[in-house]
């Protein structure tokens, strides 16, 4: 499975993105998925993650309430839906997928910096 990050960007605090993580190849193998971040001199954190239906979801507590996951298995397209950013929110974010044997996928990340 590949695995595609985009809609990162430069953005002021409060302000909203939206992120894609697009899947090609093996998709029909992809069960739950995920974003995580990684900020400068910090360890990659969970940020959200999904089963494969989409019906179940979880996040970090730093990000309860003001983000969103979903995904569109049609499209075999992830989302991460991000609001009220916060400065502390600046990092590459990455998403990640599983597959059967619990394999994990990672796309190349995309940056995110939220301005004071």
């Amino acid at each position: 499975v590949q695995l595609v990050e985009s809609g990162g960007g430069l953005v002021q605090a409060g302000g909203s993105l939206r992120l894609s993580c697009a899947a090609s190849g093996s998709t029909f193998s992809i069960n739950a998925m995920g974003w995580y971040r990684q900020a400068p001199g910090k360890q990659r954190e969970l940020v959200a993650g999904i089963t494969s239906s989409g019906s179940s979801t979880n996040y970090a507590d730093s990000v309860k309430g003001r983000f969103t996951i979903s995904r569109d298995n049609a499209k075999n397209t992830m989302y991460l839906q991000m609001n009220s950013l916060k400065p502390e929110d600046t990092a590459v974010y990455y998403c990640n997928a599983f597959d059967p044997l619990s394999r994990i996928s990672w796309g190349q990340g995309t940056q995110v910096t939220v301005s004071s």
